[in-house]
């Protein structure tokens, strides 16, 4: 299938200037429904490419301690799925790419269709499903194809090479390339796991792949952005947000770390 969203439209323009995507994941509705739009607005101005809402859930098996705490706030702020697509349309609106990143769960019980067709109607690209395997991805699939939007797949070092080209060749947008690292800043972690699936990618597709594994600082930014096509930053925002006392100082830690990484993804080549 063909699309032409404005993350399609990013990854064209970032290879042009010979460079990785920021991408920067913020839950719907924390710190809270209105902090979270002003977070979607301090990323867009720090120099962040694409932004990634997370739809909070109350079981996210896959999420670290400190998304989960996030979830979990924003879950207790009353976040459901119109503050989801009000996130991912605020996002939008300051001209980056917009994704959301939701269980299954979620997308099932609103009904497939209807969902796909929100996110486009929301300006988003599409959806990253990081529990939704291909063998049950029929309904999905026909879905997104209606809507024009980006069915973004998640792939590990885990995965086998002959369902890596499974799987890629049902990847719109990016492939999202889970790198499994032991400590967040373990910097040995990030070249070995990460770097070598990327490579086993690029030999079964030519599509983007993003990386998100933990990337916390300039320095790891700029590694990673040198062998990927995208470099996926969440639980550091996140974590900005959770130590700032108030918040304008979180937003002003968002805004800091975002231009140190925007700076680490364009001094990798």
């Amino acid at each position: 299938m063909s699309t032409n969203t404005a993350l399609d439209q990013l990854f064209v323009k970032t290879r042009a200037e010979n460079r990785a995507a920021l991408i920067a994941y913020i839950p719907a509705g924390f710190p809270s429904q209105a902090g979270c739009h002003k977070v979607i607005e301090t990323l867009a101005k720090a120099g962040v490419d694409a932004i990634e809402i997370g739809y909070p859930y109350s079981d996210p098996v896959m999420d670290g301690p400190t998304i989960q705490a996030a979830a979990t706030q924003a879950l207790e702020n009353g976040t459901g799925v119109t503050e989801v697509f009000a996130a991912l349309k605020h996002a939008t609106e300051q001209g980056v790419a917009a994704v959301v990143m939701t269980y299954w769960n979620p997308i099932e019980k609103y009904g497939a269709a209807k969902f796909a067709q929100a996110i486009a109607d929301n300006g988003g690209s599409g959806v990253i499903t990081p529990d939704l395997t291909i063998e049950e991805s029929d309904e999905w699939r026909a879905a997104v194809n209606t809507s024009s939007i980006n069915p973004i797949y998640v792939v590990a070092p885990s995965t086998k090479p002959e369902r890596l080209v499974k799987v890629t060749d049902q990847c719109g947008g990016f492939i999202y390339a889970a790198s499994l690292m032991g400590v967040t800043g373990a910097r040995s972690g990030i070249s070995s796991g990460a770097g070598e699936l990327v490579a086993r990618l690029r030999k079964v597709s030519d599509k983007p792949i993003s990386v998100g594994l933990g990337v916390s600082n300039r320095e790891q930014a700029k590694e990673v952005a040198a062998f990927a096509d995208g470099v996926i930053v969440g639980s550091a925002f996140i974590k900005a947000i959770q130590d700032a006392p108030d918040e304008e100082s979180g937003l002003a830690a968002v805004a800091l770390l975002a231009s140190e990484l925007a700076k680490g993804v364009r001094e990798a080549r």
